[in-house]
């Protein structure tokens, strides 16, 4: 009689029995989240070495990109511009972000409501508005002080380097302005009262106190300030090329025009890539040196600061900020949307809609343009929004194997300038075998890989505020990991999904750095359409196209209040 002898089964088996169809899907989003990332910045770095015509190995191009001395000036000009631009942010935005959260400054709720409008204004709608202000022939500006003092010689002139610092920094400060705000907020008093209790005035103690206890917030957001500056399209276009001030995306552009030569295009945005790096490498070495802690026990509280007298004069400069920012622009591109000629100013004689009925009706351009900057920003901002909420949920739950690689790769995006993504894109998915150049699909894909932080932070946000048990007690009835998603997590989450959603549509609507690369004769943008009429001088059909556009977003915003709470922006970044 022969003993029947059973030997345990191999791991290897064991594995394979239970493996679920579940990680295969959680594999597949990660691969996605792998290809939408590393193919674009690797075949950027690839393509910077390729000869355009042989396809071997060369040096050639970064000496082409690098061998006159206007690239090399149009880089130094960048980091200046960028420089520049992001101390005015910085002293624009940290002074009203501590009157509006720290101060008992009077109406700090309107000044949040007013500068809010800076997040819903493209930053070329902006310089348009700057420039029917300040331009040195016919800018409002310019014609009142002609009038007023019988002068030909203009009071200022947007198109020199100091106008283009000007537009850049208050076109780019709300970030600087929201972060440190939510840091503000977090804050305690106790140390404040204490200073004030040792005889130090209200401005002292925010020296002394208040902005050093903040100072790693106002760091990183200066720093993405600085890497937003760099890569901003629309505002050099309108300003440095007449300014005679060439930057890196001026000359990038140059490279795009007949015959492409990506090539070179990659080799010009490397270094690009290379400060920002260094930049975040910097950041993170300073701030590692550093302790900023704040030392208090519970029941801190936050008490807002009497400034006496000199709330008047905080007042004053906050008031400032929401005219430059705000105020002066917006009112100056209504007024010429509304007018025969802009020149003329605004009077019931060069009263119009005609302008509106041009753009609703008639320029054909102009009616794709916005259904297809609302439909592209809205398949964005769903496409990024499930794609975080997918990773950041593998990642929380770890249900696969070295998440945090994902994290680190759904957040990178958010130090890859723009344009530079888009020469990426270029490269990957515009030229064969692929062949998505000027189609929808590639520009959908370019924005979501481009405000994909913004949808993990959130969805990472409100994954980490859900109980796991919840998801357990599904499983032990039976249902499985999707069902847990269906049924607990998505309802939980919707209205963090939705806050996050439009923090990505309303950028996604009016982006301009990425789309200008990649959009074809049938796919173009607003932003694109709106680029082309500034080209052209008509900047009153370009005021209307651009009111409709903000309307659009501005009336989504508004059901997002709605439905979310007016602070939604400020809880979600």
């Amino acid at each position: 009689m022969t003993a029947e002898i059973h030997s345990p089964a191999p791991a290897r088996t064991r594995r394979l029995t239970h493996f679920r169809p579940d990680q295969l899907a959680w594999l597949a989003l990660a691969l996605t989240l792998a290809v939408l990332i590393i193919a674009p910045l690797s075949m950027l770095v690839v393509k910077s070495f390729t000869h355009g015509t042989t396809g071997g190995f060369t040096l050639e191009n970064y000496v082409t990109a690098y061998g006159r001395a206007r690239h090399v000036q149009a880089l130094w000009n960048t980091l200046v511009m960028g420089l520049a631009s992001t101390v005015l942010a910085v002293l624009l935005a940290v002074p009203t972000a501590w009157a509006c959260t720290r101060t008992n400054m009077p109406g700090r709720t309107f000044v949040r409501i007013a500068l809010f409008g800076s997040f819903l204004m493209p930053p070329y709608l902006t310089g348009v508005g700057w420039i029917l202000l300040a331009g040195p022939n016919a800018g409002f500006i310019n014609q009142a002080w002609t009038a007023l003092t019988g002068l030909e010689a203009p009071l200022v002139d947007i198109f020199t380097f100091p106008g283009l610092v000007l537009v850049m920094g208050v076109s780019t400060f709300f970030t600087i302005f929201i972060l440190v705000s939510a840091a503000f907020e977090l804050l305690s008093s106790e140390m404040e009262d204490a200073a004030n209790i040792l005889g130090a005035g209200p401005f002292r103690t925010a020296f002394k106190i208040t902005l050093p206890m903040a100072m790693p917030t106002i760091l990183g957001s200066a720093l993405l300030t600085f890497l937003v500056s760099i890569a901003l399209y629309g505002v050099p276009v309108l300003i440095s090329i007449p300014a005679r001030y060439p930057v890196v995306v001026i000359q990038l552009a140059e490279f795009f025009s007949f015959p492409v030569r990506i090539e070179v295009a990659a080799a010009y945005s490397i270094p690009l890539l290379g400060i920002t790096i260094g930049l975040l490498l910097l950041q993170r070495r300073v701030l590692g040196r550093k302790g900023y802690t704040a030392v208090g026990g519970k029941g801190g509280e936050r008490r807002v600061t009497d400034l006496g007298a000199w709330k008047w004069a905080v007042f004053g400069y906050v008031m400032l900020v929401v005219l430059l920012a705000v105020a002066m622009p917006l009112l100056v591109l209504i007024m010429a949307a509304f007018s025969d000629s802009w020149v003329a100013g605004l009077s019931l004689d060069n009263f119009t809609l005609e302008h509106f009925r041009y753009v609703l009706f008639e320029h054909s351009s102009s009616q794709q343009a916005l259904i297809t900057s609302v439909a592209t920003g809205a398949a964005a901002a769903t496409l990024a929004i499930s794609l975080a909420l997918s990773i950041s949920y593998v990642v929380q739950r770890r249900l696969l194997p070295h998440a945090g690689v994902l994290a680190f790769l759904c957040m990178s995006p958010f130090v890859i300038p723009g344009i530079v993504l888009a020469i990426g894109f270029y490269a990957v998915y515009a030229l064969p075998p692929v062949g998505l150049y000027g189609t929808y699909i590639i520009l959908i894909l370019a924005f979501t890989t481009r405000f994909l932080p913004i949808a993990y932070t959130t969805s990472t946000n409100g994954v980490r505020a859900i109980n796991p048990e919840m998801e357990e007690a599904v499983r032990i009835l039976g249902g499985g990991q999707f069902t847990a998603i269906r049924k607990v997590v998505a309802p939980l989450l919707k209205r963090t999904l939705a806050s996050g959603w439009i923090l990505i549509f309303v950028p996604a609507a009016q982006e301009l750095s990425t789309a200008v690369f990649l959009v074809g004769p049938h796919t173009r943008v607003v932003s694109v359409v709106l680029l082309d009429m500034s080209e052209e001088g008509t900047f009153e059909r370009l005021a209307a196209l651009g009111s409709v556009l903000l309307l659009i977003i501005a009336l989504i915003v508004l059901i997002g209040v709605r439905l979310l709470g007016r602070d939604f922006m400020l809880r979600r970044s």
